[in-house]
Formats: C-alpha cells, structure tokens, sequence
C-alpha cells in the first residue's frame, strides 16, 4: 500500500511490513522484514523506527548481541548524519537492550541520554517514555520515590486523552510499549 501511494520513498515498505508482523507477534517473520528493509551499510539512508523494532524484536527473541548491533548501528548512523529526531527512542532502546542483558548501570546512562534531549526538545511523549523505562529500572531496584518523582511533574504535563481507549481496550488508556 505504501508503495501503491508513493509513500515507499519516504516510508521502506519492508520496514513498515516488520513492524505490523512485530506487533502483531510474528516475531520470526518481522526480522527477516526488517533486516530486508534494513541493509548494513547504508549509513545516509538510517530509518531509525525499523532499527528500534529489530533490536526488539531480537530481543525478544533472546538474541540480545544482535539487538545490540542494531541499535549501536542505528545511534552511530544518527551521529554521524545528524539525524536526530529519533535519537531519544534509540537511546531509550538501547537502555532495554542493556536491561535486558542486566547490564544496569549502561542501561541507566542510556535511559538518562534519552532523558536529555527530550527534555531540551520540550517533546513531552519522548520524555514520558524515556522516564517510565528509567522509572521502571529504578522501581526494580527499590528506588520507587525517585522514579515517582521523575514521572509526576512529566505525567502532569498531559491533561488530555485519559479516557480515550486504545485498540480493543474496553477500560480507558491501554497501549504497552512494543519494547518493554
């Protein structure tokens, strides 16, 4: 359909592919989408939502060396063409990838930098989702007051949408990170 509206070149058609069979839990399936979509060397050309989705779909399936080097990949493409509208979420990726393989303190530091420029770039949603993940780690660490008040004044900020239903869900605000 992306390519039926011309959409594929701003939009890679097997990247978006690997994300609807991601969250529709085709795992397997969305990684051979994604590595398609996602050609190694192709530095100028990074689209950062398929390599967040690579790293969490590798991820889940236990390859975390693998979801490492994407997002590694991913963060030093970013750099290197400036391209930083995604870095928050990478960043953010990169602090699951690392939780994930219990590294907590590089996952802490990763969390922070995601933290950061959300914070500078006043991009509330990047920001409550860079916080709920650092808030998560501390939570698990038994440090529930500082992730608390991490999150308080952020979730303060959103005043609207809390009755609005995600998708199937009958109760209000669902919607859980395909990441974590």
């Amino acid at each position: 359909m992306a390519a039926e509206q011309r959409l594929s070149a701003a939009l890679n058609v097997q990247v978006l592919r690997g994300v609807a069979l991601f969250l529709r839990g085709e795992v397997g399936d969305a990684i051979v989408c994604l590595r398609a979509g996602l050609p190694p060397g192709r530095t100028g050309d990074v689209r950062p939502l398929g390599f967040c989705m690579l790293a969490a779909a590798l991820a889940r399936q236990g390859d975390h060396a693998e979801a490492l080097a994407a997002i590694t990949e991913a963060l030093d493409s970013v750099e290197v063409t400036g391209g930083g509208t995604w870095n928050i979420e990478l960043h953010r990726s990169h602090g699951l990838v690392l939780l994930a393989q219990n590294r907590i303190p590089e996952s802490e530091e990763a969390f922070r930098q995601a933290l950061q420029p959300a914070r500078r770039q006043q991009a509330k949603s990047w920001e409550l989702r860079a916080a709920t993940s650092l808030a998560r780690l501390w939570g698990e660490q038994g440090r529930r007051h500082e992730g608390r008040d991490l999150l308080a004044p952020i979730h303060g900020w959103f005043t609207e949408g809390f009755n609005t239903g995600a998708p199937g869900d009958r109760q209000g605000v669902g919607g859980a990170s395909p990441l974590r």
